[in-house]
């Protein structure tokens, strides 16, 4: 009964948020992500959905550990080296952008760092990150919320590109064309 209440609470939040992102691709002028404006309730509308996700895939996979026949040379080592390479790009980034760009406060365009090869690592590596959980716990539930959070994952940058472009015009143009969305 936990475990299925979790996996529908995980996709009802990859559910919510895909459908704020797929909103603000259809409709820019009136988007959800990124934030119109940036304000003081901002951060709790963005963090608190991310790690709310975040936190049900962690205990899908506690509660199914195991439960998928994945080999241990395929769990431990390429879950774990994912999950730590994940985050290391994340935290990276988080710490030259800061919380509150990351979470759609304007800022600088950075083109630098690990933005010199994608344009979107952060996403990325959160992909890389919810992926080696998904290999490392080989839980089935974590396997189906995962899922749906790697497609939020995907999705986001098609609603962050027109805003990016509007903020920063032909520079962001320019970077657009020459780097990558993803690898």
């Amino acid at each position: 009964m936990m475990e299925t209440t979790l996996i529908l609470s995980g996709l009802g939040i990859a559910a919510a948020t895909l459908a704020s992102i797929l909103w603000s691709i259809v409709s820019p002028e009136r988007r959800i992500w990124p934030p119109q404006r940036y304000t003081a309730i901002t951060p709790i509308l963005v963090w608190v959905p991310t790690f709310s996700l975040f936190g049900v895939l962690i205990v899908l996979g506690v509660l199914g550990w195991g439960i998928l026949a994945f080999p241990n040379w395929l769990r431990f080592g390429v879950g774990i080296p994912l999950i730590l390479f994940g985050n290391f790009v994340v935290w990276t980034e988080v710490a030259h952008f800061g919380i509150a760009q990351t979470g759609g406060a304007k800022g600088e365009l950075r083109t630098t760092g690990m933005y010199r090869y994608s344009r979107n690592p952060q996403y990325m590596a959160d992909m890389v990150i919810v992926g080696g959980w998904m290999i490392l716990t080989s839980s089935p539930s974590a396997l189906i919320v995962g899922t749906a959070a790697i497609l939020v994952l995907i999705a986001a940058p098609f609603a962050e590109e027109p805003w990016l472009k509007e903020q920063y015009g032909s520079e962001f143009e320019e970077y657009w064309a020459s780097t990558r969305r993803f690898l």
